[in-house]
């Protein structure tokens, strides 16, 4: 693993936010740390590129980027964005972007404002993928709850179940699952149990899809 500068930095000055507080600053684009001006803690801003096996937890407002040849397994990684091009074995959390450019089955758990699955991935998910807004644009298996549009963009491919404010699947794109859609369907979700959820009785509202549902 080593520390490089910036794989998306282009600001001069970037806000971010407190782990522990939560208070917002504004800090440099360059720095690689500062104090909460509220609660003195230390923050880290440092960009990460994992380049072979590791297995520490990291906490930073910066970025991480999993290489070809990484192997990510830390039980926690919290970040600003990510791109995933190697082995995810661990527990991701992203207030930002999470670029999943691989293929392969991911074991931990995934959450972020937005995930991007890229062309020609094959991923499975094994544990409930929590996100804002997430863009299917390879091939993806696995239970996602959005809070807000799932997509599934031309020739890409979600077998799973959806629970969302909103689903989009372009003509092309093909989805297989069932379906869940609402704010009332989202609260909901969050009085389940956070791996293997009883959909025995689905939602009221909900549409079970036996076969592939392609876009026309």
């Amino acid at each position: 693993m080593q520390r490089f500068g910036g794989l998306w930095k282009s600001k001069r000055t970037n806000v971010i936010e407190c782990f522990d507080c939560q208070r917002k600053q504004e800090v440099s684009g360059a720095a690689t740390s500062t104090i909460c001006p509220s609660c003195s803690a230390h923050i880290d801003l440092s960009d990460y590129k994992i380049t072979t096996s590791f297995s520490r937890s990291i906490r930073t407002k910066g970025e991480v980027h999993v290489t070809t040849k990484g192997d990510l397994s830390s039980s926690s990684v919290r970040c600003r964005r990510a791109l995933i091009e190697g082995r995810l074995r661990g527990n991701l959390d992203c207030a930002g972007t999470i670029i999943i450019n691989t293929s392969g089955k991911i074991l931990g758990k995934l959450s972020a404002s937005e995930i991007i699955v890229e062309k020609r991935c094959e991923v499975q998910f094994f544990r409930r993928v929590r996100v804002g807004n997430i863009e299917i644009r390879g091939r993806m298996s696995g239970e996602v709850v959005a809070d807000g549009m799932v997509t599934i963009r031309k020739n890409g491919v979600l077998e799973g179940n959806v629970t969302a404010k909103a689903i989009n699947v372009e003509k092309g794109g093909t989805f297989s699952g069932q379906i869940v859609v609402g704010r009332r369907a989202l609260q909901q979700t969050e009085l389940l149990p956070n791996e293997s959820p009883n959909l025995s009785k689905p939602p009221e509202g909900s549409i079970s899809l036996a076969r592939p549902l392609p876009a026309t």
